[in-house]
């Protein structure tokens, strides 16, 4: 996954504003991770959830279409294992595994985790604040056009998902917290990023070895 380094044209951005809409969906993860190990094809899936509404949505069409991107951050995984654990490892454990999955989804959800909280393990320095986030903003829209041009709503949204998606897996104790908590990555999931050569990923887990 590599990190984003110089200007990049319109039309060429590896950034998505998608968790705007998608969010963490480590629940909905969860129950879809569920249906594939139970030997359902993705579309099985995807009906199933569907059909009884197991997200307990609103509408269909929501049902769809977070349905299908649980399915494609799975996909990223490659890894039947991981899916397994997912599925039904405690909640710690599988939460990081869907965090994985996101970042693998998402350059943005990466570059931050590695490179915003990464960072401050790494340098032992444990305080987080809005500052540190719009500062990772800023440096995102001096370069690359598609970011300068997202909306300051937007960028709020994309804030509020990444503090949620902080405050969910327990580095944030809730979302006025500007003190990291202490993670620890999950034997099974360390496994798995080594084996998909996604070490660079590590430092978001505070992981340095």
């Amino acid at each position: 996954m590599p990190m984003q380094r110089g200007r990049q044209r319109r039309g060429r951005s590896p950034y998505s504003a998608a968790m705007t809409r998608e969010q963490f969906l480590f629940y909905e993860m969860r129950i879809t991770a569920r249906l594939l190990h139970e030997g359902l094809p993705p579309a099985a899936v995807e009906e199933r959830i569907a059909a009884e509404n197991l997200f307990q949505y609103p509408t269909e069409r929501m049902l769809g279409r977070m349905a299908r991107a649980c399915l494609r951050r799975i996909a990223v995984l490659d890894d039947l294992a991981l899916v397994e654990a997912l599925a039904n490892a405690p909640f710690d454990e599988a939460k990081q595994i869907a965090l994985y999955a996101m970042m693998k989804s998402y350059v943005l959800a990466a570059e931050f985790m590695v490179t915003v909280v990464g960072e401050k393990y790494r340098t032992r320095d444990f305080t987080l604040g809005r500052a540190d986030i719009a500062a990772f903003f800023l440096r995102l829209r001096e370069q690359d056009d598609v970011v300068a041009a997202w909306s300051e709503q937007t960028i709020t949204k994309l804030r509020q998902v990444l503090v949620k998606i902080l405050v969910g897996n327990e580095y944030l104790d809730n979302a006025r917290a500007q003190r990291l908590n202490l993670v620890w990555l999950s034997p099974v999931l360390e496994r798995a990023i080594r084996a998909h050569g996604d070490e660079v990923l590590l430092p978001a887990f505070n992981c340095f070895s």
